[in-house]
């Protein structure tokens, strides 16, 4: 299934070095390995699509939901972060 998203042009940039091979997304779809996200680069100042598009293919899914080792406390402090490795 091919799944399209808009992401912001710094993102899209970061992606497109071979920087950023992790996306960190709202589970509104269920994503599932083998689908190709299709992101098209969006320009939050024209309100517009650019024009460059960049397509991957999904290998790994992780899902949070109502689980939470830390509390309310620490992520209000420190927030999540996502950490890409190879």
């Amino acid at each position: 299934m091919k799944i399209e998203k808009k992401i912001l042009p710094e993102y899209f940039q970061y992606i497109l070095d071979g920087k950023k091979t992790y996306d960190f997304r709202l589970g509104d779809v269920e994503y599932k390995p083998g689908d190709i996200l299709v992101l098209r680069e969006w320009n939050p100042k024209t309100k517009e699509y650019t024009g460059r598009v960049i397509e991957k293919t999904i290998t790994y899914v992780g899902k949070i939901i109502d689980y939470s080792p830390w509390t309310k406390e620490e992520f209000e402090k420190y927030g999540f972060r996502i950490i890409s490795f190879k």
